[in-house]
């Protein structure tokens, strides 16, 4: 098995095609599809499914790219380091739900490098794609949370992807408002005083799943719901349409405008407010990188920060 043999099944497995995979990496058909085969006969098994619409991976197939791609970057980590290519932009990245926090935290951290000598990548997504991300090495860390609710679902799925979560900080939810909304004067808001509000999420794409949800109190029936997929949308929904949405309370004004509001929630009789823990997750077996390790003391100083501080 070579590095090269790796390179064309990752490739093979993002295209979808011989034809493709052979175009973007300069190689004959011919060529390609002697060394997969030679590959897959090394291997004892087969990667891919040979059909007349392209290829796919077989179950086999999609855990060794998990695996190649792994290899494949620590490879390249190589060259960027040591390699005739060292003098290359060095990489970092993080895939997170959408906290202003973490945002704020990766503004911090750039504005101590040099950029024309560093790639750097902050992706606002979905709860799914975060995990993906990190579990193929796109991103360095993800940024999500757990509750008594999810931490069950979540957790496996993190031991399936080979992640590993770790807390940050725990926090009990709040309501989120723009500051001219009819509640946004209370000291604390109660469920029933929300129903004539419309609820605002962000979007989880085909995995719409309530373990997935980025916020608390996810399986509650709401009577009006409306969902976004970018944090710059939903704050516009607060002030069009008195939405809300229930957060940590974690609110960075720096970012999102002095214009809103966090509340407590009050949990009625019988009603469970939960807790929120905020952790970021990396590879299992794996240490972080000087710039890893920058920006979660940046996220940690942030939030020793906020602790101190009003959440309005």
């Amino acid at each position: 098995m070579t590095i090269q043999q790796l390179r064309y099944a990752i490739t093979i497995s993002e295209t979808g095609s011989i034809n493709k995979a052979s175009e973007r990496l300069y190689v004959s058909q011919p060529s390609l599809t002697s060394s997969i085969q030679e590959l897959e006969k090394e291997l004892g098994l087969a990667l891919f499914h040979r059909g007349g619409r392209g290829v796919t991976l077989t179950p086999e197939g999609a855990d060794f790219i998990l695996y190649a791609r792994q290899v494949y970057s620590q490879y390249e980590e190589l060259l960027d380091r040591f390699g005739k290519g060292r003098d290359q932009k060095k990489k970092f990245g993080v895939s997170t739900q959408h906290y202003s926090f973490a945002v704020k935290a990766f503004v911090e951290l750039v504005k101590d490098f040099d950029t024309s000598r560093y790639e750097f990548a902050i992706r606002e997504t979905q709860t799914k794609a975060v995990i993906a991300d990190v579990a193929n090495m796109r991103s360095e860390i993800g940024i999500l949370y757990f509750s008594d609710f999810n931490r069950s679902a979540m957790g496996k799925l993190l031991r399936t992807a080979g992640l590993i979560f770790y807390p940050l900080i725990k926090c009990r939810p709040y309501v989120y408002l723009w500051s001219g909304h009819p509640l946004a004067g209370r000291e604390a808001i109660r469920f029933e005083e929300l129903q004539d509000y419309p609820c605002l999420s962000f979007e989880q794409g085909d995995s719409e799943s309530f373990y997935f949800s980025e916020e608390i109190l996810s399986t509650q029936e709401y009577r009006r719901t409306i969902k976004a997929n970018d944090r710059a949308t939903m704050l516009n929904l607060m002030v069009g349409l008195n939405g809300y949405t229930l957060c940590s309370g974690i609110i960075c004004q720096e970012l999102n405008g002095s214009g809103y509001v966090a509340v407590p929630f009050q949990a009625g009789p019988g009603e469970e407010a939960g807790i929120m823990e905020i952790g970021y997750v990396m590879k299992r077996n794996t240490v972080p990188s000087s710039i890893g390790e920058l920006y979660i003391q940046k996220i940690q100083e942030y939030l020793r920060e906020c602790g101190n501080q009003p959440r309005s």
